[in-house]
């Protein structure tokens, strides 16, 4: 029965986030927002949607423990899965702007994280701190590509047109488009209350804490929405999408999950982060920052590495071997 809790739970919060990007771009389409910006901020924040709920559901039913691991667990996979699973299907090309502004952000962002988390338990008053840093960089964010904005030509018109057929606007209006956003939402709700419920009833019944459970099983599933966007993105050839999302979702883990679930109720840090896993996810945010520094790409092989690493990763977590 808690295996098909889990199912369903996966099932459910993908399907609910992939509704909640369509419905929330369809409206952002009916609004007359900027192409651009529906990709900065609804795809990557509907995207991190399932951790968010996760997250707030595992305190609210008395499992902190869950939530730093979803947390470093998703930023994990999301380096390892899938930027590495999109370079391996596509070489990666990576713009300099991309790694100056988010990649230096992503590992200021990484390592205070990680400061944080050595205190032992992530307070309301760090955690508002660290919303406070989303808030500013994501204000900072727009007025900059506003400022940067080049007046529209033919070439940029026919760019245009290829992004919008990856997410096209729903037809129906403003009302179609709330509908499908409310449906999106309250999939992701219920499937996080049955992943959570499941997923802590085969900790227990396998004698895994479930800070391992949050960092594997729970990770990877909601990371999917991120996978499906970045595997598309660089078959389609939208190179700084595919990691631009991933960096994206990592920011917004740490600062937005972390920080909006410690400002509910203290978040403790589990010793099994302390030991390992926090430091897998600084080493591996370095490792992707100097691929993309390097020939500014990540090329096929590094995504098989990459692939291969969060192979290993997972089997040494599961083990118990570095517990």
């Amino acid at each position: 029965m808690s295996v098909l809790l889990v199912i369903a739970g996966l099932v459910l919060l993908v399907g609910g986030g992939e509704l909640l990007v369509r419905g929330a771009v369809g409206l952002a389409s009916v609004l007359g927002v900027s192409p651009l910006v529906i990709g900065l901020t609804v795809v990557a924040f509907g995207t991190s949607a399932p951790e968010l709920v996760v997250s707030l559901e595992a305190v609210f039913s008395g499992h902190p423990d869950i939530v730093l691991g979803n947390v470093v667990g998703s930023n994990i996979a999301n380096i390892l899965l899938i930027v590495g699973a999109a370079a391996a299907l596509k070489a990666i090309t990576i713009s300099p702007g991309l790694v100056r502004r988010d990649g230096s952000l992503l590992l200021i962002a990484t390592l205070g994280f990680s400061a944080i988390c050595l205190l032992g338990t992530i307070n309301w008053i760090a955690g508002a701190g660290m919303v406070l840093v989303l808030i500013g960089y994501t204000v900072w964010s727009f007025w900059a590509a506003r400022r940067r904005m080049p007046k529209p030509d033919p070439e940029d018109e026919a760019t245009e047109e290829e992004a919008e057929d990856e997410h096209k606007p729903l037809p129906g209006g403003i009302l179609i488009a709330l509908g499908i956003t409310a449906f999106g939402i309250g999939g992701v709700i219920i499937g996080a209350n049955l992943l959570v419920e499941g997923a802590v009833d085969i900790a227990r019944w396998a004698g895994l804490s479930e800070a391992v459970i949050g960092l594997t099983l729970i990770a990877f599933g909601t990371s999917l929405p991120e996978l499906a966007t970045a595997g598309m993105a660089a078959l389609r050839g939208h190179s700084d999408l595919a990691v631009g999302n991933a960096l994206g979702s990592n920011l917004f883990n740490m600062l937005a999950i972390a920080g909006v679930t410690a400002m509910v109720a203290p978040v403790p840090v589990p010793e099994e982060l302390l030991r390992f896993d926090l430091w897998v996810m600084i080493g591996v945010t370095v490792a992707l920052l100097f691929m993309m520094t390097t020939e500014r790409r990540v090329s096929r092989v590094e995504g098989g590495v990459l692939l291969a690493s969060y192979g290993a990763y997972i089997m040494l977590t599961v083990s118990g071997v570095v517990a």
